[in-house]
């Protein structure tokens, strides 16, 4: 009998009982490429990445000046399987939220609110346990103290991924010699190299971005490195905004619609929107042609697209700034000092704008010149979205499109057509917002959004006018110093000639080269 003869057609029945809801820890553990796991090298970083933001939007929350103690230890004496330790000194977290910070996908009190955090998404912390629990099969192991009243909390947790909900192996009081912090140890499968793109580079970085922080870093292959703060002050508490009616959606619209507190129209624009007045909800009524007095409930469809037409006709200021935190154009520029020595340095912070409603600002650092950096390579480039290191994904990512997108010759430096300068120069951007539209979940390229653009390259073409005038000063002081290198050196052959000519003494031809001297250097000084 023929073989296609045996084999049944599926029917809608049969396809039905193989139908099943996906967790989102099975799809991102399959997919486990988009969080940053794709690579045991990159797992290592996005590891080390996760743990550090975590400690240090605690610790800044809770006004603390962050201490951040960073291990990789090779367990035993593998060269593939590491033990990462991140410890801090923030305000630790209580003990029954643990299991669902550390072993819960989309787990978070940052998704919903419009403030400027590192943290936005609820996956990163937890997906690097399940990654390491993936390869090694070992739980993650979190030690936590809130209160130096009460001893510590000690857990430790699997995902169980099918249903994403954590799965509790040891729970127990422990003694630790921390005043409060909170302590994670993660065993993963991965490479250690150094680099660009190594645990060193970002924890190098992240120091750059929060010179408020010191870190401590101890590598597997070499003595403790600290990476100290010089800034004692902690950054501005960053204060949660509401959503600005230029960026919202029908869908989103009609959702806050329906769960409002308010009575009627009017009261739910002024109350649930940013920047919107009586005034200008009464506007957005009447442009809409529809009553004030409506009950919000009763907002359908096309109440909605008539609330967004109306939106766009009335003029409504932009969203408050103090959502959004700088670093500061004085700290960027000591943080670029201290990570190395160059000839130029110089810093711009840019007012903030909005794209799709959303605050957002730039700062923009560059260095040149000096022995760390190449004169016949292209530009180094740092990039920071919320005061975090971008390692991966540069070519992807809009802050590289907009400095190469940037004419740089004009400001004296060499650039490939399409391609980043060539120089000893270090370029550093800053993208800071309520929403920073990443490029994927593993957070490492910023998406194309014209707004964005257009802010990075005036900062850009800002922080270049000044290395122009920079360089250009420093062509005509050596242009100078050539012209008087000649006219110190035929000075006494003039001397010579006068003497023969005037028939000067000895002691008037010193007095006449004396005198040409003087001159050059008060031409000199003028």
């Amino acid at each position: 009998m023929a073989r296609n003869a045996k084999a049944e057609k599926a029917t809608a029945e049969t396809l039905a009982t193989k139908q099943r809801e996906i967790s989102i820890a099975e799809f991102f553990t399959k997919n486990r490429h988009l969080l940053g796991f794709d690579s045991p090298r990159r797992a290592l970083l996005t590891t080390v990445k996760e743990g550090v933001d975590n400690s240090l939007d605690a610790c800044e929350e809770a006004g603390i000046l962050p201490d951040v103690k960073v291990e990789i230890h090779p367990i035993d004496g593998s060269d593939d399987r590491f033990r990462v330790v991140i410890e801090d000194n923030g305000p630790g977290i209580v003990p029954k939220q643990i299991p669902n910070i550390f072993a819960k996908l989309l787990y978070g009190s940052k998704f919903h609110r419009l403030k400027m955090s590192r943290g936005q998404q609820g996956i990163g912390i937890s997906a690097a346990g399940m990654y390491g629990q993936l390869t090694t099969g070992r739980p993650i192991c979190i030690t936590s103290r809130p209160s130096p009243a009460k001893p510590a909390h000690y857990c430790e947790l699997v995902l169980d991924t099918q249903k994403n909900t954590p799965r509790i192996l040891v729970e127990q009081q422990v003694d630790w010699n921390s005043h409060t912090g909170t302590r994670v140890v993660i065993d993963l499968e991965a490479k250690y190299q150094r680099g660009r793109q190594s645990v060193e580079e970002y924890l190098l970085q992240t120091s750059i971005a929060n010179p408020h922080v010191q870190i401590s870093y101890l590598p597997p292959d070499s003595p403790q490195v600290i990476f100290p703060r010089i800034c004692q002050e902690m950054p501005p508490d960053p204060r949660e905004i509401k959503p600005h009616p230029y960026g919202i959606e029908l869908g989103t619209l009609l959702k806050m619609a329906s769960s409002t507190k308010a009575r009627n129209l009017k009261g739910f624009l002024h109350e649930e929107f940013s920047r919107v007045s009586d005034r200008v909800a009464a506007e957005i009524c009447e442009k809409a042609g529809l009553s004030p007095t409506m009950r919000p409930s009763h907002i359908d469809r096309e109440a909605a697209e008539k609330i967004l037409k109306a939106v766009k006709l009335v003029k409504i200021n932009n969203p408050p700034t103090d959502c959004v935190c700088p670093i500061g154009e004085a700290l960027v520029e000591a943080s670029i000092r201290k990570m190395l020595g160059a000839e130029f340095y110089t810093a711009v912070t840019r007012s903030p704008s909005v794209y799709r409603g959303n605050p957002f600002l730039v700062e923009a650092g560059l260095a040149w010149g000096g022995k760390e950096l190449d004169a016949d390579k292209p530009a180094r480039v740092v990039r920071l979205a919320n005061r975090v290191p971008l390692l991966h994904q540069q070519g992807a990512c809009v802050i590289t499109k907009a400095i190469t997108a940037t004419s740089w010759k004009g400001y004296g430096l060499q650039q490939p057509a399409g391609s980043l300068p060539v120089g000893p120069v270090l370029i550093l951007v800053h993208v800071a917002s309520v929403w920073v539209p990443f490029t994927s979940e593993s957070k490492e390229a910023i998406a194309h959004y014209p707004e964005i653009v257009k802010e990075i390259r005036l900062a850009l073409q800002e922080c270049g006018r000044r290395l122009g005038l920079h360089l250009r000063r420093k062509k005509r002081v050596a242009e100078e110093d050539r012209k008087r290198s000649y006219i110190e050196k035929y000075i006494p052959h003039i001397g010579i000639a006068l003497k023969e000519i005037l028939t000067l003494s000895d002691s008037q031809e010193e007095k006449v080269v004396a005198t040409l001297t003087d001159m050059l250097e008060r031409s000199r000084k003028g």
